[in-house]
């Protein structure tokens, strides 16, 4: 079996892209990051589903195709596909809830944090 290179090529450009783009401070970025990620990987599933095959459907009969096509990364895709609807939704929400708040969307560090970094900075090792 020999697995399309193309595809694997498209998958790894998005994969890199949405990692460059989780990277960023704004959640609009990290929203659309993580869409590249999950699109990226139910094309890397696809293309390690094998390749094209008759239609998994009991007593179909195709007779260009020797075999079935495997429908368990059909599924996975598609649960793949709710399941980062879900998130998107939620980010979405995180967004416009930040944005009611600081009407800023960019994300800062937080003050505690930066102090309690700077105070392990000051403190002499025994």
């Amino acid at each position: 079996m020999s697995a399309n290179l193309t595809l694997l090529t498209v998958a790894g450009v998005l994969i890199a892209c949405g990692v460059y783009l989780l990277l960023e401070r704004t959640v609009t970025k990290m929203l659309l990051g993580i869409l590249l990620v999950s699109n990226a990987v139910n094309v890397l599933i696809l293309t390690m589903s094998g390749p094209d095959g008759a239609p998994p459907i009991q007593g179909a009969v195709d007779t260009v195709r020797d075999r079935m096509s495997d429908p368990l990364a059909q599924a996975l895709i598609l649960t793949a596909i709710v399941i980062t609807m879900g998130v998107s939704a939620f980010v979405l929400a995180l967004a416009y809830r930040s944005y009611i708040l600081t009407t800023s969307e960019k994300v800062e560090n937080d003050p505690e944090d930066v102090g309690i970094a700077e105070r392990e900075l000051e403190e002499p090792e025994e």
